[in-house]
C-alpha cells in the first residue's frame, strides 16, 4: 500500500517544501504555501526502457541529430487569420497551447470560433468544465455557422476526460478551464498547483501520442499573470495572453511563448454581438479622425510583421505635490521617466513641477524602443500647449545623451506613414539616409524639434527662440 504524506507546495512556482514557509525562496512570494496531501509512488526494482516499437528492451542510447528523422506535421488554419499570424502559420498537430487572459475578455468565445471553423472538415472537441453543454450551445447558435459538428463534453474530471479524448480522436481538443480538472489521485480541491501540473501533463503527453493540437483556457491572477504554477507555461508549448480592456471593443493576442513561430506577432480582434471579427487594417483603428490637437504625436509601430500607426497622446500639468505624479497607460513608466529627464537635460523642457500623464490611444501597449521620440514630443506638445503640424508621424528610440538611435524595419514604417497620408515623416538620421529621402532625418532631439519647426508653419511646436534651447 502506498504511504501517504503532506507536502507544503508554492501557488506560484510549485516548489515544494516538508514544512510550511511564509517567503518562497525560488519566486519571492509571500504566503504563498499550501499544504497537500500526496501519495507516493511504489518503488520500482528496475527499469526497462522502450525501443523504438515500444517493446521492452536494453536502455536506449544517444543518437546524432543529423540521424533523427523529422516528424514536423504540416499546419493547418484555424480560420481565423489574426490567430494563425499569431501562431506562426497556423495550428501545429500534436501541439499544446495555452490561452490566458482576464474574465470577460473574450477567450472562450475566440476558441469556440475556432472549433466551428475546423470542425466543417476536421472532429474537433470542446472539454466545457465551466459551463454545461446547453450554455455552450446558447452561445454557438449566437456566433457560429456550423456548430452542429462540435462534440462537446461536460466534465471536470480529469481521467474521465482524457479517456474520452483518447477514444475521439480529435484534430483539435479546446479544454475549458484547465483550473476545473480535478484527479482523484491528489486530495487537494480543483485548481491547486498539484491539479493543474497534473492535468497539463496528462494533456501534454495526450497531445504528443495522439497528434491532436490541444488549446487549454487559463485564468489569470490579479496581476494578470496566468493562474497556478509558473511550471505550467515551461510545459506548454505555446501560451497565447488575450489582453485588452473590457469596456473597450477591441482585443490583442499576443503569444508570450512560441516553439513553432515568432513572438513578436500581434493579433487585431473586435468583439461584437456576432462574436470576434478581425482587424485588416491597424491604422484606421487607432488614429483619431479629428485635427491635430495638442499633446498628441503618431508613432509608426512594428509588430512581427504588422506595420501600424498609432496615436500618443499627453497631459501635462502644474501639481502642488512634493513628488509629481508619471502615469503611463500602453506604455513603461520608468522609460517614460527617463524620456522626462531626457528632455529636461537635452531640450530645454523643464517638467519638474508637473504631472505627465501618457497613454497609446486604442487600448493598445507598445514596448518598443522606437516609440521613445513620438512619446517626447507629445509630451512637449501638451507643456507647451501647441499641436504638432498635421500630417507629422515620428519614430525613433533616445539615448541618455538625446541622440536618435535606428530603428529596425525603417524602411517598413515610412511607408507605411506615407501610404497613411502622412507626408511630414522625422526619424534617425542612421534611417533617412537609406530610405532615399523619403522622410527628414534628425540626429538628436533638437534636431527632431527643429525639423518640426521648419514644416509647421505658423502653427508649429518649436519657435525660433530660445526658450526651449532649440
Amino acid at each position: 500500500m502506498a504511504k501517504t504524506q503532506t507536502v507544503f507546495t508554492c501557488a506560484e512556482c510549485g516548489r515544494r517544501e516538508a514544512k510550511w514557509l511564509g517567503h518562497c525562496p525560488d519566486c519571492g512570494a509571500w504566503d504563498s504555501f499550501v499544504e497537500e496531501v500526496v501519495a507516493a509512488a511504489p518503488k520500482r526494482r528496475g527499469r526497462v526502457a522502450k525501443t523504438g516499437d515500444g517493446a521492452g528492451g536494453a536502455a536506449a542510447g544517444p543518437v546524432r541529430l543529423s540521424e533523427v528523422v523529422s516528424s514536423a506535421a504540416e499546419r493547418f488554419s484555424s480560420g481565423i487569420d489574426e490567430l494563425d499570424r499569431v501562431l506562426g502559420g497556423g495550428v501545429v498537430p500534436g501541439s499544446l497551447v495555452l490561452v490566458g487572459g482576464e474574465p470577460g475578455i473574450g477567450k472562450s468565445t475566440l476558441l469556440l470560433q475556432v472549433l466551428d471553423s475546423v470542425a466543417s472538415g476536421r472532429p474537433a472537441l470542446l472539454v466545457c468544465g465551466e459551463e454545461s453543454a446547453a450554455q455552450v450551445k446558447m452561445r454557438a447558435e449566437r456566433i457560429c455557422r456550423g456548430a452542429a459538428n462540435i462534440d462537446v463534453l461536460a466534465e471536470t474530471e480529469l481521467d474521465l476526460v482524457v479517456q474520452a479524448v483518447a477514444a475521439a480522436r480529435p484534430a483539435l481538443v479546446v479544454v475549458d478551464s484547465v483550473q476545473t480538472l480535478y484527479s482523484d489521485a491528489f486530495t487537494s480541491a480543483p485548481g491547486s498547483v498539484s491539479q493543474v501540473r497534473e492535468a497539463a501533463g496528462r494533456f501534454l503527453r495526450l497531445a504528443k501520442d495522439t497528434g491532436a493540437a490541444v488549446f487549454l483556457v487559463g485564468h489569470v491572477t490579479k496581476e494578470g499573470a496566468i493562474a497556478g504554477p509558473r511550471v505550467l507555461e515551461h510545459m506548454v508549448d505555446t501560451v497565447l495572453q488575450f489582453e485588452g480592456d473590457r469596456y473597450r471593443f477591441y482585443r490583442t493576442l499576443r503569444a508570450v511563448k512560441n516553439r513553432f513561430g515568432s513572438t513578436n506577432e500581434l493579433g487585431l480582434f473586435e468583439m461584437t454581438d456576432a462574436g470576434l471579427k478581425t482587424v485588416p487594417d491597424p491604422s484606421a483603428l487607432f488614429l483619431s479622425d479629428t485635427a491635430p490637437a495638442a499633446g498628441s504625436a503618431v508613432h509608426v509601430a512594428v509588430e512581427g510583421s504588422r506595420c501600424f500607426l498609432v496615436e500618443v497622446q499627453a497631459l501635462v500639468n502644474q501639481t502642488e505635490l512634493a513628488m509629481p505624479r508619471r502615469v503611463a497607460v500602453g506604455f513603461d513608466r520608468n522609460r517614460l521617466a527617463m524620456l522626462v529627464a531626457v528632455l529636461g537635460r537635452h531640450a530645454g523642457v523643464k517638467l519638474s513641477a508637473s504631472d505627465i500623464f501618457v497613454t497609446i490611444a486604442g487600448g493598445i501597449r507598445i514596448d518598443e524602443p522606437a516609440a521613445d521620440l513620438a512619446v517626447a514630443l507629445a509630451v512637449a506638445s501638451a507643456q507647451r500647449d501647441v499641436p504638432l503640424p498635421a500630417g507629422a508621424a515620428v519614430f525613433g528610440e533616445i539615448s541618455l545623451t538625446g541622440g536618435l538611435r535606428s530603428c529596425s524595419q525603417s524602411e517598413r514604417r515610412i511607408a507605411e506613414a506615407g501610404r497613411a497620408g502622412f507626408d511630414h515623416i522625422v526619424v534617425p538620421a542612421a534611417d533617412a539616409r537609406r530610405t532615399g529621402g523619403r522622410a527628414r532625418g534628425a540626429a538628436d532631439l533638437r534636431q527632431a524639434f527643429a525639423a518640426l519647426l521648419d514644416g509647421g508653419g505658423e502653427g508649429a511646436l518649436f519657435r525660433a527662440t530660445n526658450e526651449w534651447g532649440v
